[in-house]
């Protein structure tokens, strides 16, 4: 921990990786260094530090998406994955920025500012979960959360040489999770390893009685090693380096005895269209919540509507408004039908 915290130092100003370290980490390690060798071995990360995007809760500590309108918000309660994270004694060293309310590709989004690249500050490290793919590869957590709704796990770790995981929807608790689109958001690792997603992703991953989209996990019988590579997608707008890097990938898969499958994905040319009317409305349902009254800072009007508008349309970034107003449209009365029930 202290040789993060000094990472952090000597690192952030620039990054701006972190929305806040928190104060006791160090005394949450020396409350681990306490404990019983006997207790510790039982203990899958124990010591071990992790950073959390700022939309998972932590009992007692401020949670506010990357936004203005959540920027007092403190946590009543802990996250379903913060319990098993707490259960399984890894430390907690900060929470990570974000595109607002995870509405981006690049954490240029955030109320905050923007986080820059580590590898090259002079790009941007991906988004939404921009800043715990930072704090990866900028060495100021050893291991750290995000959450995907439609790349914004996999997209930033690719953008920064990472390792990220978007798990199968229903696998990973999502209570506690700051809502953008419930049917498509997920919480995942982040990390250096392979091997470390999968440490991370077994502590994170079963049922949980505080969500009852999830589910206990399975793991299939693994006597067919066959990898399906779609590539009418792959070939795509994709750089030949990337490309390059990929097939050299494959043919690692297949020296280690995997069988390489191409296969066809049909319904794929409809998934953006589609998944850019349900993100929307379900964006736009959720917020609705967050409206000054029950949650958040409020600015006052002269009466309850106006207060909700100042409130909604000073204290939420442009990004987060064209979501609400496109999500209410096409949940608006004469076109639910055409738009979301097509899309569903």
């Amino acid at each position: 921990v202290h040789a993060y915290l000094e990472n952090i130092k000597n690192r952030d100003g620039e990054i701006h990786a972190y929305l806040e370290v928190f104060s006791d980490a160090l005394d949450e390690a020396k409350k681990y260094d306490s404990l019983p060798a006997e207790e510790k071995t039982k203990l899958t990360l124990g010591g071990i530090p992790v950073a959390l995007k700022d939309n998972i809760l932590i009992n007692g500590k401020h949670c506010s998406a990357a936004s203005k309108i959540l920027e007092e918000y403190v946590a009543s309660y802990d996250a379903g994955v913060v319990k098993k994270l707490k259960d399984a004694g890894a430390i907690f060293i900060g929470r990570t920025n974000m595109d607002e309310g995870a509405m981006g590709g690049s954490t240029e989004n955030s109320a905050f500012g923007p986080t820059k690249n580590p590898l090259d500050t002079t790009r941007v490290p991906g988004g939404s979960s921009g800043g715990s793919a930072a704090v990866i590869a900028g060495d100021m957590a050893l291991i750290a959360l995000g959450s995907d709704t439609g790349g914004s796990i996999r997209q930033p770790a690719s953008y920064c040489g990472i390792v990220g995981l978007k798990p199968t929807y229903g696998s990973v608790s999502r209570s506690g999770l700051i809502a953008m689109a419930s049917s498509l958001d997920v919480i995942g690792p982040m990390t250096k390893t392979v091997e470390d997603a999968e440490i991370l992703f077994n502590v994170i991953k079963g049922k949980d009685a505080m969500d009852s989209t999830s589910r206990e996990s399975h793991n299939p019988a693994r006597n067919t090693k066959v990898i399906g590579v779609p590539r009418s997608f792959i070939g795509k707008g994709v750089d030949s380096k990337v490309l390059e890097i990929f097939e050299h990938s494959l043919n690692k898969f297949k020296e280690l005895g995997y069988k390489i499958k191409d296969i066809e994905l049909p319904m794929l040319p409809y998934s953006l269209s589609a998944y850019y009317v349900i993100m929307p409305a379900e964006v736009s349902s959720n917020l609705a919540r967050i409206d000054g009254v029950r949650y958040s800072t409020r600015i006052e009007g002269e009466n309850l509507f106006e207060s909700y508008s100042k409130t909604r349309g000073k204290l939420f970034g442009k990004e987060v408004r064209r979501r609400i107003m496109l999500g209410a449209y096409v949940l608006s009365s004469g076109y639910y039908d055409a738009y979301y029930g097509k899309a569903q």
